[in-house]
Formats: C-alpha cells, sequence, structure tokens
C-alpha cells in the first residue's frame, strides 16, 4: 500500500526538520522557504532583497531545481553564502537534502537563510525543513484563480508576495479577489504587494524581514 511508504517518508523528513531547526537555532539563524510556481519571481526578489538589504543583513541562499545553476549563479555576491541543490527530477527540497546543504554553510556568520525551493505549488508544501516561516510568491500574469487551485500553500505561508503588479493592467488579474480567497484560506496571512521589476513595494517587504529577524 502507498499510504503507509507516504507516512513514513514524512517522518522520516519530519525527524531530520527538527534537527535542521535545532542547528537554525542554535545559531540564531531566521530562515525562510520561498515557495511559488514557476516564473513568479523568486531570483529577482533575492537578488533584490540582498542588494536592498547589505550591510544590514549577512545573507546565505540555498537554491533548488532540477537542473543548473543558473539561479545560483543570478544570487551570488561578495559576502553572499550560495548553495546549489539540483534535485535531478524531484519537485521540491526536503529536510534532508537541505541538511546536506548546511555542511557547506558557516552557520555562525549568517543572519538570515533564504531557502528558494523548486518552482511547484504543490510538492514543496508538503515537505518541512526547518524553516521559521513559508513566503510565497504569486504573481499577476499566473491568475488570480490560484488560492482556489492550491490551497495548502496559501494556508502554510506567513506571508503571500503578490509580485508583477507593473504588468496589471495588462493581464487578467483580480487583485481583490485573490486577497479574499487567500484570507478565506488562511486569515492570518500576511500580504504585500510588489514588483521586483521597478521595486514599488519592496520597501514593505524589507520591513516585514527586518521585523521577523527582530523577533528571533
Amino acid at each position: 500500500m502507498k499510504i503507509p511508504v507516504v507516512k513514513k517518508v514524512l517522518e522520516a523528513n519530519e525527524r531530520i526538520a527538527e534537527e535542521n531547526r535545532r542547528l537554525f537555532a542554535e545559531h540564531g539563524v531566521f530562515v525562510i522557504n520561498l515557495v511559488s510556481g514557476p516564473g513568479a519571481g523568486k531570483t529577482t526578489l533575492l537578488e533584490r532583497t540582498i542588494k536592498g538589504l547589505k550591510g544590514q543583513f549577512r545573507f546565505g541562499v540555498i537554491e533548488g531545481d532540477i537542473q543548473s545553476t543558473v539561479d545560483a549563479e543570478r544570487v551570488a555576491s561578495p559576502g553572499v553564502s550560495v548553495v546549489q541543490i539540483n534535485t535531478g527530477g524531484a519537485c521540491h527540497l526536503d529536510g534532508n537534502m537541505i541538511r546536506g546543504a548546511l555542511d557547506k554553510l558557516d552557520l555562525g556568520r549568517l543572519d538570515v537563510l533564504i531557502v528558494e525551493n523548486v518552482g511547484n505549488l504543490v510538492c514543496p508544501v508538503e515537505f518541512d525543513i526547518g524553516e521559521h516561516c513559508k513566503v510565497m510568491l504569486l504573481s499577476v500574469s499566473e491568475g488570480d484563480d490560484k488560492p482556489l487551485k492550491y490551497p495548502l500553500i496559501f494556508h502554510e505561508s506567513r506571508l503571500l508576495l503578490i509580485n508583477k503588479m507593473d504588468l496589471l493592467p495588462y493581464v487578467d488579474f483580480n487583485v481583490e479577489k485573490s486577497r479574499r480567497e487567500s484570507l478565506k484560506i488562511n486569515p492570518h496571512l500576511e500580504i504585500i504587494e510588489i514588483s521586483c521589476k521597478t521595486g514599488d513595494g519592496l520597501t514593505s517587504w524589507f520591513d516585514w524581514l527586518r521585523e521577523k529577524v527582530g523577533e528571533r
């Protein structure tokens, strides 16, 4: 039967995720699991965040992709530790993959670790990696029906960033509908509208990040 096998996989992942969580706590690192569908703008958000908060936080990044190091090369910059994980076909990162990547990072020299998960709105939400919170990125070009189609990722996320607001005049996306449906699923979900291209809304995202790191 498949159900017992799946249960064992998730239980094993949870144990490793707890080990990761203890490591993060020991070193005082705030960890974000950044999730979205493909092309929503996760890597561009990372680039803008690292540049915008340079000198305020010491960043580490774990890049998850099925293949290539394209995104890792984009976010790599002086003072930023980047580790690439190629899943070879798996549609998500799990606790064990993250644990292996941590051996390549000096957690004692980091304030914030952002894990850019594989672009997928289903699988990543099922696997705890030991993060403090999930941040979801949704671009207006993807459509406003995503809360109805993929409710779990909205339920499990702490913050929803609605990206590519500069494209709003050119796409069929109802911002208020998206907000309303998202908050039905998760009344505690915080929502910020941004454009990584123009920079609009990024100050609010930076303020949110500062606040959460400060709480740690």
